[in-house]
Parts: structure tokens; sequence; C-alpha cells
């Protein structure tokens, strides 16, 4: 009697875990009709960042390989961003990054907020908060190096005298 309870349970398991497996594909195929919005909005170049400030090569490479695809409107969308949910994810964060900065639009900022943004890419990038751990994943190629995040620094500190100042009054502290 055991053993046929044991039997009963097993099927009733099988036949549980087969229903939400094909529920579970049956929602995932389902959410591919909700697509957001994967754009590169049209831009003046004479806005851009390299337009508007002196730029290092180096500088300008890195936010190339590590930057763009989230801080200007020269996105590339990876295949994945294709794929909900993953693309509601991807795209949330691509309008978040060119809300925040958008190289693309650099020269409509104000002057103080330019300085502003020059001194908090320093300051992410050298506490290691940008680029953000999700997008390195897919992207090993975005990982900064020290001698990337040296050279981003230096290049915000010339540009933003507000942003070096800043950092000379907290090594005055120690």
């Amino acid at each position: 009697v055991a053993g046929g309870i044991a039997g009963e349970e097993d099927f009733a398991m099988k036949k549980w875990i087969k229903r939400s497996f094909f529920i579970i594909i049956g929602i995932l195929a389902v959410i591919q009709v909700v697509r957001p919005d994967r754009t590169n909005p049209v831009s003046n170049p004479g806005q851009h960042i390299r337009a508007v400030l002196p730029m290092h090569p180096e500088v300008e490479a890195t936010f190339s390989r590590a930057c763009n695809d989230c801080h200007s409107n020269n996105t590339v969308w990876p295949w994945y961003s294709n794929v909900a949910p993953v693309s509601w994810l991807v795209v949330s964060d691509v309008r978040e990054g060119r809300e925040k900065l958008n190289f693309s639009s650099f020269g409509a900022y104000g002057r103080e907020k330019q300085q502003k943004l020059l001194g908090e890419i320093c300051e992410q990038v050298r506490e290691g908060e940008m680029p953000e751990i999700q997008y390195t994943l897919m992207h090993p190629q975005a990982r900064l190096s020290d001698a990337d995040r040296k050279t981003v620094c230096a290049w915000t500190s010339a540009l933003a005298p507000h942003g070096r100042k800043h950092e000379e009054d907290e090594g005055d502290d120690d």
C-alpha cells in the first residue's frame, strides 16, 4: 500500500512539474508581445561631449567601450534586448542612464551642470560604480582597469576644477 501511495504522489508531482513548465513557457511567449521602445534618438553632433570638450583619445576609447551604450544616443542594442523580460530591464537601464548623463547632448547642459557631471563621472568610475556590474557581466570588454580609471579622472579633473578641489579637500581630512 505504501508503494502505491508513493507512486501516486510521484505521478502527481511529475504532472504538476510538467504543467508548470508549460505555463511558464506560455507566459514567456505571451510577454514577448510587450516590446519596449529600443531607439537611438537623433542627436546634434555639435552637442556631443567630444564636440564641446577637448577629449583625449584614451578617454574617448574608454567611453566608447564602457559607457556609450547607456549614456549616449548611440546604443548598440544586443540580441538579448529583444527578449522579454530582459528587454524591459535593458531599455529601463538605458533610459535611466541617458536621463542622468547623455554624452550625445552634453553641450545642451549648462556649464555648472557640465562641471558637476564631470566630477560625478570621476567619482563613480573611481569607486567602481560605473560601469555597472550587470553591464560588465555581459560586456567584459567594458571593465575598467586602474589605468582607465586614472585616465578618466585626470581628464575630468583637468576640465572640472571644482571636482579636483573636492578631491583635494577629501585628501585634507586624512
